[in-house]
């Protein structure tokens, strides 16, 4: 008897409390999604292009309705480019494309890194600014922090004792980081984002334009030391304003919209800030993420890509004076990553979503 060899599932599906009772009731359908996050992460969003092209060009699209769109960092990139076009499936691709692209010499500058930022920003949706404006179904939220103290500083000896003045407050309570930074949320003009009320840091509703729109998504991705803050953001208070991930790293934020909050997401955790990456203790609440559906790539799928990893910013190094090779790395990564779409579209039309979903995690 010849033994029948199945392939191991290529995502991880965890569902919070209140999404997990929901489907396992009644089907998942893109009528139930009003809001979807974007994690920062770099790299990694390549790794997970597939299945952002697959929610964003074929899934949602089928029940055209308002949603928000809420990113940080690499997150807020993906989500001003499916709100750039008509083709967000094409658009996506486009940017996996220029990012895997880009080349970075070693001990290359802050300031270098910023410009090759803005030249991609600039080839990416430069032409596109109304359409992400004025988009009849997206609302786009990008997320930034407003520089404190030291970290107001863009010398590397100034902001490198930020820093770990930061990470040694961060230790002790994550509520000690809003000595360093406040949180911006550079929203739609025409709605806010659907959370509410932010008490964990001092917190910026700044209503999106043409003016602030490319400088808050180099913003939102300015991470301390790599590249520079971007000062005085039109339309926000005066100040530096760098990586919404260092507040908000896997938004972990308090969500109010009446459905299920769609998550595709490069791990099955949610992190809440980027200093917290290291400490395995702090993860999500469990009362913010109860209506999320976090979709993510499952460690077997991990194992069959190269380096068994997603790409990620650590790679630059690993690769350094091998860009040919690191290229056909993420390009590999990147064409996989259609499995991710394919498992979640034959997932949900099949009805099996309920029969594989886990409980998401967090604290409580």
């Amino acid at each position: 008897m010849t033994a029948v060899h199945t392939r191991a599932p290529a995502l991880t599906i965890r569902a919070g409390s209140r999404a997990l009772a929901r489907l396992q009731k009644q089907a998942f359908t893109a009528a139930d999604v009003h809001v979807v996050p974007g994690a920062a992460g770099g790299p990694k969003a390549l790794g997970i292009s597939g299945l952002d092209r697959a929610i964003f060009g074929d899934f949602l699209p089928r029940v055209p309705q308002v949603r928000s769109l809420i990113g940080s960092s690499i997150g807020s990139w993906r989500f001003a480019a499916v709100a750039s076009t008509d083709d967000p499936g094409a658009q996506l691709a486009r940017l996996a494309d220029l990012y895997t692209a880009q080349r970075f010499a070693k001990g290359v500058s802050m300031a270098e890194v910023s410009r090759k930022s803005v030249l991609f920003l600039e080839e990416l949706l430069a032409g596109c600014e109304e359409h992400i404006l004025n988009h009849p179904w997206y609302r786009l939220n990008i997320v930034v922090v407003r520089s404190r103290g030291m970290l107001e500083h863009d010398t590397r000896g100034r902001l490198s004792l930020g820093l770990m003045n930061a990470i040694s407050a961060n230790m002790v309570s994550r509520r000690h980081l809003g000595r360093f930074m406040e949180r911006g949320i550079v929203h739609d003009a025409r709605q806010k984002a659907p959370l509410g009320k932010l008490v964990d840091f001092p917190s910026h509703d700044i209503a999106l334009s043409r003016d602030n729109l490319m400088p808050a998504l180099l913003a939102s991705a300015s991470i301390p030391m790599v590249m520079s803050g971007v000062r005085n953001l039109p339309g926000a208070p005066d100040g530096l304003y760098r990586d919404g991930g260092l507040l908000d790293y896997h938004l972990d934020l308090p969500y109010k919209q009446p459905g299920v909050i769609l998550y595709p997401h490069f791990t099955d955790r949610v992190v809440p800030g980027w200093f917290d990456k290291t400490l395995p203790w702090r993860r999500g609440d469990a009362t913010r993420l109860r209506d999320v559906l976090l979709v993510s790539p499952s460690p077997e799928y991990l194992e069959t890509l190269p380096d068994k990893k997603l790409p990620d910013r650590k790679d630059f190094e690993r690769y350094l004076g091998d860009d040919a090779g690191r290229e056909r790395a993420w390009r590999k990564a990147i064409a996989e990553s259609d499995r991710l779409g394919d498992e979640f579209m034959e997932l949900v039309e099949s009805g099996r979503l309920k029969d594989v979903l886990r409980p998401l995690g967090g604290k409580r």
